[in-house]
């Protein structure tokens, strides 16, 4: 990463229930916490049985970024982590002036970002942060911003029966959406702060489902933890049916 009606109610609510469902539990199962990593381009061919002898058990790969990169050694990571036993996902990097919300997610769909109930491909990943080519928030308003993130959720689930998984940093959250709270029912928050504790939470956001904590090791790109045990990280990429 560069900072590196009654239908759609009843999937609403089945979506709240299974994110509570996530992030809450024992008080020893709350304390418990799985280690992972995201990678991308600039990660090339990854050596993922060394990443999983360092205790890795997840990975978020890098697919798309706008409608115009795919990463070319995405194949190599997604299946490679795979194959070592990983639970393993993909993320888009948003960039919103770009293009519409629903196109970004049409084209992550498209190349590698789709989803499988096979009990280790995790929902998808938008990417929302700091712009690393112009304006903080690529020149839109909080109330543009909060349409276009809605506008690619929607069509990610309309395409996949999943709600993507939200990374940011609460900063940028703050500054760039006003601070909206209207999406953590349904997407779990994945958190980028590089430090000893996760810090604030954007508001609304009961905990944080995944925190990338360090882009400088122990593993291969960004290392991250899942707030949980290994049995329920399984859960949320089986959406609950496994």
């Amino acid at each position: 990463m560069f900072t590196r009606r009654l239908g759609a109610l009843a999937a609403l609510s089945a979506a709240a229930v299974l994110v509570a469902a996530l992030l809450t539990g024992s008080p020893a199962a709350a304390a418990t916490v799985t280690y992972g990593q995201d990678v991308s381009g600039h990660q090339g061919n990854v050596n993922w049985s060394a990443q999983w002898s360092a205790g890795s058990r997840f990975a978020y790969i890098k697919a798309t970024e706008g409608t115009y990169y795919t990463n070319p050694y995405f194949a190599q990571q997604y299946n490679g982590s795979y194959g070592v036993g990983m639970i393993r996902g993909s993320y888009h990097f948003a960039i919103p002036d770009g293009s519409g919300g629903a196109a970004q997610a049409d084209y992550f769909v498209a190349h590698g970002g789709g989803w499988s109930r096979d009990g280790k491909t995790l929902p998808g990943a938008l990417d929302i942060e700091y712009n690393p080519y112009g304006a903080t928030c690529y020149g839109l308003s909080q109330s543009s911003m909060v349409s276009w993130i809605r506008a690619f959720l929607n069509q990610y689930h309309t395409r996949t029966g999943r709600w993507a998984v939200i990374y940011t940093t609460t900063d940028w959250w703050v500054t760039c959406t006003g601070n909206y709270s209207g999406f953590w029912a349904n997407s779990p928050l994945w958190l980028a702060r590089y430090s000893s504790a996760p810090g604030a939470l954007p508001a609304g956001a009961a905990t944080w489902s995944f925190w990338q904590y360090s882009s400088s090791g122990p593993f291969a790109g960004d290392s991250n933890q899942w707030n949980g045990a290994l049995d329920r990280l399984r859960v949320l990429a089986c959406n609950g049916t496994c």
